[in-house]
């Protein structure tokens, strides 16, 4: 490797929007031990992915992933595709020695999952390295949630609430776009935002789901098609519809290994939500709670205290010894969603560098895929079901 970190990252949209203003930051942000460098971003159309180099930073562009791979200038391949290519951009990049970031889920299905956590773990070996992008993870309030669990500053946890709430979809002229396509996307909110809240709620808690009781629903069964660009043809026909194959909401139970028991809920029909998502969490000795939309706090309830001093505190987690925060402004000064991809590239930067394991591993999304299967078979079968153990791959 160069004395730098070479970035080629694969798609340009939402996520690659997002990691693009991270890997524009990060070296600003923080000391690093190896600086990186936005080397090229690859896209089908070359009139769009060229546009999309010029305005978010980077130094070239490609329409052919396999010809970024090939790039000697070219140390770490960021995925930002939809779920249906995620497999195959990772195992020929991890076969040809680079590093992977790959966007959650990991993929679409268990089989592919498991072979990218195989495939990760012969390349670690080989001192390659690998993360899943569960960017919510490195938001510093979520990031203090989890420390003071560790610290024992809640008890035994007993319970767990975990919700993800959209509207994006409520209207049911909105067209039928990737994300409501299974073949492309994998499942509908359930893998989208419920991936999101099910390695949340794992993370903070250091405990597994290890059994399930679903149920999904899919509201709107048919949307409009839209234009042939996005890889559906209209046959130019403005009434034309086509079946929607995700499901739009997924609730669940869970247990946790830990002996905590959890409730789930992702929707993208949660009318006035935009980005609700909500963790919390009852201890023996008191509850946290964290909300995105009020991502620079967190809420805490001390049971241990006297009585007449008991009630939710809000803690503003903006001081610089709050997780991640050294690098930004001074107390009270607020950070937003895109910090959160900044102290993801940070960290994986730094695992890079110094030959660490970066979490979350490939092996720990196959997990996380693990749970996404056993809820779509539960809400098939209206039964509990176990989730799969994963096999640390050798």
């Amino acid at each position: 490797m160069s004395e730098q970190l070479r970035v080629g990252m694969v798609g340009y949209a939402f996520m690659g929007a997002a990691h693009s203003v991270a890997w524009r930051t990060v070296n600003h942000a923080f000391d690093l031990p190896l600086p990186a460098r936005m080397t090229v971003v690859c896209g089908r159309s070359t009139p769009a992915v060229s546009a999309a180099a010029a305005k978010l930073g980077w130094e070239s562009y490609s329409t052919d992933w396999r010809e970024v791979i090939a790039r000697d200038d070219v140390d770490l391949i960021d995925i930002c595709t939809p779920g249906d290519t995620h497999a195959e951009i990772a195992l020929a990049a991890l076969a040809a020695g680079k590093h992977v970031m790959c966007e959650k889920p990991l993929a679409n299905t268990v089989a592919e999952a498991r072979e990218m956590a195989v495939a990760a773990a012969a390349a670690q070996a080989r001192g390659i390295r690998s993360m899943c992008g569960f960017n919510y993870r490195r938001v510093p309030a979520v990031a203090l949630m989890r420390q003071m669990v560790a610290a024992g500053q809640i008890g035994t946890i007993r319970h767990v609430r975990a919700a993800y709430l959209q509207d994006w979809i409520v209207d049911p002229e909105f067209p039928l776009v990737w994300r409501l396509r299974k073949e492309v996307a994998g499942s509908g909110a359930l893998g989208d935002i419920g991936a999101h809240i099910i390695d949340l709620t794992q993370y903070v808690t250091g405990q597994s789901i290890r059994s399930v009781s679903a149920l999904t629903e899919t509201f709107v069964k048919s949307r409009p098609l839209p234009a042939a660009s996005s890889g559906l043809s209209a046959s130019g026909d403005a009434s034309a519809r086509g079946e929607v194959t995700v499901d739009d909401a997924a609730l669940f139970l869970a247990r946790l290994d830990g002996g905590a028991v959890a409730t789930y809920e992702a929707t993208r029909f949660a009318t006035g939500r935009k980005n609700g998502l909500r963790v919390e969490l009852n201890g023996s000795l008191g509850s946290l709670v964290f909300e995105f939309e009020r991502m620079n706090e967190l809420q805490f309830y001390d049971a241990t205290r006297p009585a007449a001093e008991q009630g939710f505190t809000r803690i503003l987690v903006t001081e610089p010894d709050h997780p991640y925060m050294d690098a930004w402004w001074p107390p009270g000064h607020l950070i937003g969603y895109e910090h959160s991809f900044t102290h993801e590239m940070r960290d994986l930067i730094e695992a890079i560098a110094t030959g660490a394991d970066p979490a979350p591993s490939f092996s720990d999304a196959l997990q996380v895929q693990l749970v996404l299967d056993a809820v779509s078979k539960s809400a098939e079968s209206s039964l509990w079901t176990e989730v799969e153990p994963v096999f640390e791959p050798v």
